[in-house]
C-alpha cells in the first residue's frame, strides 16, 4: 500500500459540484439535502483529498436504522473513494475521522453498513479489519429487517449492519 497525504475536511455548499463529480448515481439534490441536514446538526458531510484523488462520506447523527436510533449510535454512510485512490488508506482515514468525531461527541459506539454483493467485497473486508462486527440482527433492506423467506433485490439497499465499540 502506498502512503498518501490525506486531508479530510467538512464539506460546504461550494463543494456540491465537486461531490457530484465523484459519483454518477448521486445528483446535486442529494448533496444539498445532506448539507442542509449538516446545518441542522443531523449529518456531517466530509471530503478526503489526496494528490491522487478524492473521496467523501457522511456521518449521520440521526440514522433511520431502528437499533442505531434506539441506542443513539451514529452511522457512517455513503463512504466513497474514487478508483485511482483506492487501496491507499483513504477509506481507512475517513472512517478514523468519523470515529474521532463520535468519540469527541461522547458516544461509545459507531455503526456502518455494507451491501452484500461482490462489488462491496473490499469494503466488507476493510470494515471487519477495522473492528466492525455484525450487529446480530441479520440482513436489512433499506434499513428494515429482512424476514426469513422474504425476497429482496440484491442491490445497494440490501445490507449488513455493523457496530464498533470505541
Amino acid at each position: 500500500m502506498v502512503s498518501l497525504m490525506i486531508q479530510i475536511k467538512q464539506a460546504k455548499n461550494s463543494d456540491v459540484r465537486a461531490l457530484c463529480g465523484l459519483v454518477e448515481h448521486k445528483d446535486s439534490g442529494y448533496f444539498e439535502r445532506c448539507l442542509e441536514e449538516q446545518k441542522e446538526g443531523r449529518r456531517q458531510v466530509f471530503i478526503a483529498q489526496t494528490d491522487k484523488g478524492v473521496g467523501y462520506g457522511v456521518l449521520n447523527w440521526s440514522p433511520q436504522y431502528a437499533l442505531y436510533k434506539r441506542l443513539g449510535i451514529p452511522e457512517i454512510q455513503d463512504l466513497n473513494v474514487i478508483s485511482v485512490a483506492r487501496r491507499q488508506g483513504v477509506a481507512t482515514a475517513m472512517i478514523e475521522y468519523c470515529e474521532n468525531l463520535v468519540v469527541e461527541a461522547g458516544c461509545e459506539h459507531i455503526g456502518i453498513s455494507v451491501a452484500l454483493y461482490k462489488d462491496y467485497g473490499p469494503a466488507q473486508r476493510l470494515y471487519a479489519k477495522l473492528g466492525y462486527l455484525p450487529d446480530g440482527n441479520g440482513v436489512t433492506y433499506d434499513r428494515e429487517a429482512v424476514s426469513p423467506g422474504e425476497i429482496r433485490p440484491v442491490d445497494d439497499d440490501l445490507c449488513l449492519m455493523m457496530i464498533k465499540a470505541l
